[in-house]
């Protein structure tokens, strides 16, 4: 079991994520993950000497905004 529930409140989860809380939370592989990272693709991402880690908040908002313009798309 991961991280978090279907449709649990962002507050249940910490305020900064690990890759592996990231992985999670996607539902993608941990080395998807580190990749995607590595390319830029994730937004929020802070390196702190050789730790990782990704805002909450500026990550579900990203995913959020995904969701948003597919649901778009899909009605036109």
């Amino acid at each position: 079991m991961g991280t978090h529930s279907e449709g649990a409140p962002a507050v249940a989860l910490p305020s900064m994520l690990t890759v592996e809380e990231v992985a999670d939370l996607m539902r993608i592989d941990r080395k998807t993950a580190y990749t995607a990272i590595a390319c830029g693709e994730v937004p929020g991402v802070r390196r702190i000497g050789r730790c990782i880690r990704v805002s909450r908040d500026v990550l579900l908002r990203w995913l959020e905004q995904g969701e948003a313009k597919f649901a778009a798309r899909g009605r036109q």
